[in-house]
């Protein structure tokens, strides 16, 4: 059974992007908003990986990223942002929030896809921040 993604990205360009580059090896699930992620998180199996954007329309900068690091129940998956932020806010809230990569925007995909298949197939997902620059 594929691992399951959820892509949070209010752009319809970056989730098509996420669907496609990630939709071979991974079932993509995306969404365009925090409401959209916590209704999809509360209504079904918990996803393998979240991808996700701090900026959201519904949110204030970083909210959902605090919410899900913050939650008992969705705490411990982990969570790839993909910021178009300042690289040292993105770095520093990432660090904060227990973010396991980060890609700042415009990132490359296919790097991207590698970090998470290392991700997915070390099964060392754990709380360190690395930095990838698209």
């Amino acid at each position: 059974m594929k691992k399951q993604i959820l892509a949070i990205d209010d752009s319809k360009a970056i989730r098509f992007l996420l669907q496609t580059v990630l939709g071979k090896e991974y079932q993509v699930v995306t969404v365009p908003d925090g409401y959209s992620a916590m209704y999809y998180l509360s209504h079904r199996s918990l996803p393998d990986l979240i991808i996700a954007d701090p900026q959201l329309p519904d949110m204030e900068n970083w909210e959902l990223i605090q919410q899900l690091s913050s939650s008992g129940m969705y705490g411990d998956i982990p969570v790839v942002v993909l910021s178009g932020l300042d690289k040292k806010e993105t770095e520093m809230k990432c660090l904060e929030y227990g973010v396991v990569e980060y890609f700042l925007k415009p990132f490359n995909p296919v790097i991207l896809l590698a970090a998470i298949d290392n991700l997915v197939k070390s099964g060392e997902l754990g709380k360190d921040v690395s930095v990838m620059a698209g």
